[in-house]
């Protein structure tokens, strides 16, 4: 298939995983769909990991769970060497993505379980985030396909009506908890606690949420920032303008305080952000 625009960014980074997992597991990936930040038009190849969901033909056995893992550790050893070797050791340039048995496709993605999954450096079985009816909205209307029929022949079904349920449970647990940890820490170790990459992260992550809470759409972090400015208080806008900054790959403009203040206010707008997405 021809990838064209941000997508062609990922399509070589998930073309070499899927080479490699093809290697520890021949024959069984049937299917290979580019989804996440490429597929929504905004991979950067200095700020985006490649987002994937991989379709088998039947389960995996013991043995090759355990060669999966292995394709996890040698795809993360391999992205982390090309990095250092550019000398950007902290880039991501990382494959995340989760494996689903193709006799489940058609089931509704609330009911579908995963035989495994990979984040950063963490490996699962039987578990996987990205199988959820966000990812699934994203992967039904714009997956890119590496491999296997497209995502519209595929029969999908990614319940829409959970969309806001899912989200705001999101909100209320991950990011409510994240944003009380850190203003419990956030004089402890400000230099750690505040870095560009955090504040961004919690800046433009519950955005994301809210707006398809709101307009039942899925949009990118750089698009949830322009979101957020239109919609939360001009108070945060330092703060958000810094988190497009580094999305954006532009320097630093310290605007939102020092690196104690900024975790706090990071904080303080993830918790408005959760309080305004219950009254929309």
């Amino acid at each position: 298939m021809v990838v064209d625009g941000a997508g062609a960014g990922a399509a070589p980074l998930a073309a070499r995983y899927l080479g490699l997992a093809d290697r520890l597991l021949p024959g069984r990936i049937e299917g290979f769909y580019v989804v996440g930040s490429a597929a929504l038009g905004a991979f950067d190849p200095d700020r985006s990991d490649v987002d994937f969901i991989a379709v088998v033909d039947g389960d995996l056995t013991r043995e090759e769970l355990r060669r999966l893992r292995r394709v996890h550790v040698l795809s993360t050893l391999s992205s982390f060497g090309r990095q250092v070797a550019r000398g950007h050791p902290a880039l991501p340039e990382t494959c995340n993505g989760a494996y689903v048995r193709a006799s489940e496709l058609t089931r509704p993605v609330s009911e579908i379980v995963p035989l495994a999954s990979h984040t950063g450096m963490r490996f699962e079985v039987g578990q996987g985030f990205d199988v959820n009816p966000v990812m699934w909205k994203v992967l039904a209307e714009r997956g890119i396909t590496l491999r296997g029929p497209g995502p519209d022949a595929l029969g999908l079904r990614p319940q829409p009506e959970l969309l806001r349920p899912w989200n705001l449970d999101n909100l209320d647990g991950y990011w409510t908890t994240w944003a009380e940890n850190g203003m419990r820490h956030h004089r402890l170790d400000p230099v750690l606690q505040s870095t560009r990459w955090t504040v961004a992260w919690g800046v433009l992550g519950p955005p994301r949420l809210h707006h398809t809470i709101a307009t039942g759409e899925v949009i990118s972090k750089e698009a949830a920032g322009e979101y957020a400015l239109d919609t939360f208080d001009r108070s945060f806008h330092p703060l958000i303008a810094e988190a497009l900054a580094y999305r954006r790959g532009e320097p630093l403009v310290p605007a939102a305080g020092n690196a104690s203040r900024r975790r706090l206010r990071t904080c303080e707008l993830v918790l408005e952000v959760v309080r305004d997405a219950h009254r929309v």
